[in-house]
């Protein structure tokens, strides 16, 4: 008997959620896919002119308009699968009104690279806890993989993880296409924190780049930056994981150096003399990095790991301390 195509949801309306759309329209394994965004504006300009108007606008939209709407739970409700793609600050109010029976036995997706605010949770376990969403439900999407890239359709590599192999392998089948290759893993607490820390060192990266510092110093900042996110890794879950995986290094290495990088472009922005609100209000777009900043320094009151680069960004972002000065005295502590 032929299984009957899966249903997909996307949560969430910027630039990585377009590019999610792109990439498994373009992939050629039935499914139907729907999306909820919470712009209806935009999602009426959609319906007419097949394009988000906001994010990735070249981007051709092969949803049928019938499945694009503004009503969560519509959206939610129609799929097996829902792909989680807001930003993590906004996930709280995204889900406002969706209860833990409406994400009962559906596979849950999470593309965020953050942590939930005040929760100080990462994704995962912010379902597990507060909509009982089992841990064998769970996937967690990383890099290294830039939606601007995607929009191109330049080769990218994409993880997969999920405990349960079986679920991970039918994702990634789902999610593969010419451009983009797909590889499994089964660390979902490893790689969600690696993308959490990934955008606190790009932060470090820009704010370095913004008060004057060079490529000789960054490669020296991401040597350490990859030994940080180790140590922390290590403490959090230890398992046995390669930290040169593209999971890991890749995504830390290209959201550290790319020209498409946000909260590269939002430290540099810091770095250069801008308050926070003024780099927010200029980039039109989220930055991780500056909530995961604050949420990861008091998850690590518990875990006490030595993190120089995190801390020497949480003074300057939190307690507003001289970008210059904090980055000279982070420099005597690199090796």
């Amino acid at each position: 008997m032929q299984k009957q195509p899966k249903k997909i949801a996307v949560i969430g309306g910027g630039s990585w959620a377009t590019a999610n759309i792109k990439i498994l329209t373009d992939n050629t394994t039935p499914k139907e896919i729907f999306w909820w965004m919470r712009n209806g504006e935009a999602v009426e300009h959609i319906h007419k002119f097949g394009h988000n108007p906001n994010y990735l606008s070249s981007v051709e939209i092969k949803v049928p308009a019938a499945n694009i709407s503004s009503d969560i739970k519509t959206i939610i409700m129609a799929a097996d699968l829902i792909l989680l793609n807001v930003p993590a600050a906004f996930l709280k109010e995204a889900l406002k009104g969706i209860t833990a029976d409406d994400l009962k036995g559906k596979k849950i997706i999470s593309a965020i690279k953050g942590i939930v605010p005040d929760e100080n949770q990462i994704i995962g376990e912010f379902l597990q806890q507060h909509y009982r969403v089992p841990v064998s439900d769970i996937l967690v999407i990383s890099g290294p993989c830039h939606a601007e890239e995607v929009a191109l359709e330049k080769l990218s590599y994409l993880t997969i993880a999920s405990q349960d192999n079986e679920l991970a392998a039918e994702f990634a089948g789902m999610f593969s296409n010419r451009y983009l290759k797909t590889i499994v893993s089964d660390d979902i607490y490893g790689t969600e924190w690696a993308a959490v820390l990934k955008n606190i060192y790009a932060v470090a990266s820009g704010i370095c780049h913004g008060v004057g510092y060079g490529d000789n110093f960054q490669a020296v900042l991401i040597s350490n930056a990859i030994r940080e996110l180790k140590d922390f890794l290590d403490a959090v879950h230890p398992i046995d994981r390669d930290i040169k995986e593209s999971a890991y290094l890749g995504d830390l290495l290209v959201t550290a150096y790319s020209q498409f990088s946000r909260n590269r472009t939002f430290g540099n922005m810091i770095g250069k003399g801008y308050t926070v609100t003024s780099a927010q209000l200029e980039m039109n777009m989220v930055a991780e990095g500056y909530y995961a900043i604050n949420c990861l320094y008091q998850v690590n009151k518990q875990y006490k790991v030595s993190m120089p680069i995190c801390n020497a960004v949480y003074a300057i972002l939190y307690q507003k301390k001289s970008p210059v000065a904090e980055m000279k005295n982070l420099a005597e502590k690199l090796s």
